[in-house]
């Protein structure tokens, strides 16, 4: 299985739409299950002192239905502060204190960063590289930064610019063969 995660909870942002694009390519070119992880959904309220000790049910149900049984891992960030959101490091917390190794190491990730400036992300993919690192999963060396996202995406959603969609397709064929 392939997890794609949308890396913000920020209600209708780019990089879901940006996830989705990616997640009905991979559906398109490969027979594995893929499934998309939105930390939109991701109730804020998990995210306690609590959650070290006692794991939150919320975050149990992703580590078990979205993150254990995937092999690779597709991870959309948006740029915050010259990083990644940190939603997304609070996830590879809350997820390290049940079955750590089984959740992470081992596996394989791709990322694609996305901005609305000119950098795509690039800062917070080398932060995220070395948190996936940490935990064992192995990053694929081609990392997409994707620049000036408002102008990428149309009125619908949809990645409009063809060499973003022939970048982002490039990567998941290099990923898919990974």
């Amino acid at each position: 299985m392939i997890t794609v995660i949308s890396g913000t909870n920020r209600q209708g942002s780019a990089t879901l739409k940006f996830a989705n694009h990616i997640t009905n390519e991979l559906r398109e070119k490969t027979y594995e299950p893929v499934e998309l992880l939105s930390l939109e959904d991701l109730p804020m309220s998990t995210f306690t002192p609590d959650m070290y000790a006692n794991q939150p049910k919320a975050i149990a149900k992703i580590q078990d239905e979205k993150l254990l049984p995937a092999e690779k891992f597709i991870i959309v960030t948006p740029e915050y502060n010259g990083s990644i959101p940190g939603v997304v490091k609070l996830l590879i917390d809350a997820c390290s204190v049940r079955q750590l190794k089984a959740t992470f190491t081992g596996k394989k990730a791709a990322l694609f960063g996305v901005a609305s400036g000119r950098a795509g992300n690039l800062r917070g993919m080398e932060h995220l590289t070395a948190m996936l690192h940490h935990v064992g999963v192995t990053v694929h060396p081609n990392r997409l930064p994707i620049s000036g996202i408002d102008k990428i995406l149309n009125e619908s959603g949809e990645v409009a610019e063809e060499n973003t969609k022939k970048a982002v397709s490039d990567l998941i064929d290099a990923f898919l063969a990974y």
